[in-house]
C-alpha cells in the first residue's frame, strides 16, 4: 500500500496497536520492530524478494528498509530520550501493520525496521554510535533528545552523506553549517523567543502582563543562542529583561542566581535547563520559598518526572514542539495507544518523534530507492500533512512547523496556544 494512503487507516490500526506493549531498556543493542518499544527481536519479514532489471539482472530486495536510531536511553536526557523512542516506534508499528513502505526499485512493500543504540546523553559516544550504524546498511539516521547530541550527530551524517532527521532540538545555528544531510521539523530558538511573548499578550490584558523578565540559561551555545534571542525580542514586544544569568550545566547550587531574580523583582522567568538542572532550579526555588508569577521552562519540564516537584513545578509553560491537542490527522492513534500503555495522553516529543518515520516512509516511496543521495533529495522536496502539522523544508533543513505552548496545571500538560478548539486557558499567576 503507497505510504500516502496509510494515514487513513490509523484509526482501524489503533485498535491492532493496542494491544502491543512497550518497555523501557537501556541496551545499545536492541531493535525495534511491529510492536514494542524496545526488543530484542526484529521484524518478521519473510524471506527476500528479486527483481528482474531491464538489463536482466537480478535485484535482491533488503529484508526490511534499516533507520539507524542513536537515543539517550541513559544519562541526564534518557527522560526525553524514552519520549524520542516511543515515537518512533508507534510510527513504525503504523507503518508497518498497514504493508510497509513501497519501493519501485524493487517493486514491492518493505517494512520499516530501527536499530536502536543508546549514547548515554553522551555526544562523543553519539558519534562513534552513529559511525558503527553507518556499516549496518540503514538508509536514514533518526537523531536523539536534546542539542549537544544532535550536533555530534549532524555532523557524522553529513560526512558519511546519510540524511539525518532529528527533533527535540531548537538550534539554529546547526543549520547554519551549511549541512545537506540534515532535516529537522521543530520549532528552532527564534520560534520560541518571540512565541512566548505573542501568548502573553494575547492571554493576559495590558497592566496585568508579567513585564519585567528574568532570564537563566546554561553556558552552552544553545543557552548562548536562545538567550540572545529572548533578550532581542522582549522589548518589541513590551517585555524588559531585568536579569540574564548563565550557569554551568550540571551546577548543584543554584541558590545565587534564584535570590538576584528574587531581588530583581522578575515576574516572568525563562529557562532552557537539561531535566536535572531544572530539577535542581526549581526544587531550590521552593526551598527558598520563591516562585515568579510566570515560568517558560524549555526541555526540562517534558519530561513526565517534572509532576515529581509538586506545587512549585506546577504552573509552568513548556515550549515542547507538539501537543496531542493539535488536532492533526493520525493524532487519535498514537495518543489513545500512550494512554493504554502509559496511563497518560502522549508525551509531547512523542508526536514530533513520530512524524520523523511519516517523513522517512513519504520520501522512500517518493524516491523509489533507498539510495541515500535519492532519499535526500526526496526528503529536501517534502510536502506533506503528519501528526505534528504540514511539513515543508526550507534550504537549511528547517520548517514553518507549529510551536505550541504547554501549561502544568494539575499534574496534566495542558494546551493554552495557539487558542485552538479543545485549548485550554493559560493560569496566570501561576504562584
Amino acid at each position: 500500500m503507497k505510504t500516502r494512503k496509510l494515514w487513513v487507516l490509523l484509526a482501524v490500526i489503533a485498535l491492532i496497536v493496542a494491544a502491543c506493549s512497550s518497555s523501557d531498556s537501556d541496551d545499545t543493542t536492541t531493535t525495534a520492530g511491529s510492536c514494542g518499544t524496545e526488543t530484542t527481536t526484529t521484524t518478521d519479514t519473510g524471506s527476500s524478494e528479486t527483481t528482474t532489471t531491464a538489463g536482466g539482472g537480478d535485484m535482491t530486495a533488503p529484508d526490511a528498509i534499516y533507520l539507524g536510531a542513536v537515543v539517550p536511553q541513559t544519562g541526564p536526557f534518557a527522560g526525553g530520550g524514552a519520549q524520542v523512542v516511543r515515537g518512533y516506534t508507534y510510527c513504525i508499528d503504523i507503518v508497518n501493520e498497514a504493508g510497509g513502505v513501497y519501493v519501485a526499485e524493487y517493486d514491492t512493500n518493505l517494512p520499516l525496521e530501527m536499530i536502536l543504540r543508546d549514547d548515554e546523553s553522551d555526544p562523543n559516544k553519539t558519534t562513534a554510535a552513529m559511525e558503527e550504524l553507518a556499516g549496518q546498511d540503514i538508509t536514514v539516521y533518526l537523531g536523539g533528545f536534546a542539542s549537544p547530541v544532535h550536533a555530534a550527530g549532524t555532523a557524522v551524517a553529513e560526512k558519511n552523506q546519510i540524511p539525518y532527521l532529528g527533533v527535540a532540538t531548537a538550534l539554529q545555528a546547526l543549520h547554519e553549517q551549511g549541512y545537506q544531510y540534515y532535516f529537522s521539523p521543530f520549532p528552532k530558538s527564534p520560534d520560541i523567543a518571540t512565541s512566548v511573548f505573542e501568548m502573553l499578550n494575547a492571554s493576559i490584558p495590558e497592566g496585568e502582563r508579567p513585564t519585567r523578565v528574568g532570564i537563566f540559561a546554561e553556558a552552552t551555545d544553545w543557552g548562548e543562542e536562545l538567550g540572545a534571542l529572548w533578550e532581542e525580542a522582549a522589548p518589541q514586544y513590551g517585555y524588559e529583561v531585568v536579569l540574564h544569568e548563565t550557569y554551568a550545566p550540571g551546577t548543584e547550587d543554584f541558590t545565587d542566581i534564584i535570590l538576584k531574580a528574587q531581588a530583581a523583582d522578575v515576574e516572568a522567568l525563562l529557562s532552557l535547563p537539561t531535566p536535572p538542572d531544572g530539577f535542581n532550579i526549581y526544587k531550590q526555588m521552593g526551598e527558598l520559598g520563591w516562585k515568579p508569577p510566570f515560568s517558560l521552562v524549555v526541555r526540562a519540564a517534558d519530561v513526565p518526572t517534572w509532576n515529581d516537584l509538586g506545587d512549585v513545578g506546577d504552573g509552568v509553560v513548556l515550549s515542547a514542539g507538539w501537543h496531542p491537542g493539535l488536532g492533526y490527522p493520525g493524532i487519535d492513534a498514537i495518543n489513545q495507544r500512550h494512554i493504554e500503555e502509559e496511563g497518560r495522553p502522549a508525551d509531547p516529543i512523542v508526536g514530533s518523534s513520530c512524524s520523523l518515520i511519516q517523513i522517512v516512509a513519504d520520501a522512500i516511496e517518493r524516491a523509489g530507492t533507498l539510495d541515500h543521495q535519492a532519499v535526500r533529495d526526496a526528503l529536501a522536496a517534502t510536502d506533506m500533512m503528519t501528526v505534528a502539522g504540514p511539513v515543508v523544508f526550507r534550504d537549511d533543513g528547517t520548517a514553518p512547523i507549529d510551536n505550541p505552548l504547554s501549561q502544568r496545571q494539575g499534574g496534566t500538560i495542558v494546551l493554552v496556544w495557539p487558542q485552538v478548539e479543545g485549548a485550554g486557558e493559560l493560569l496566570y499567576p501561576a504562584n
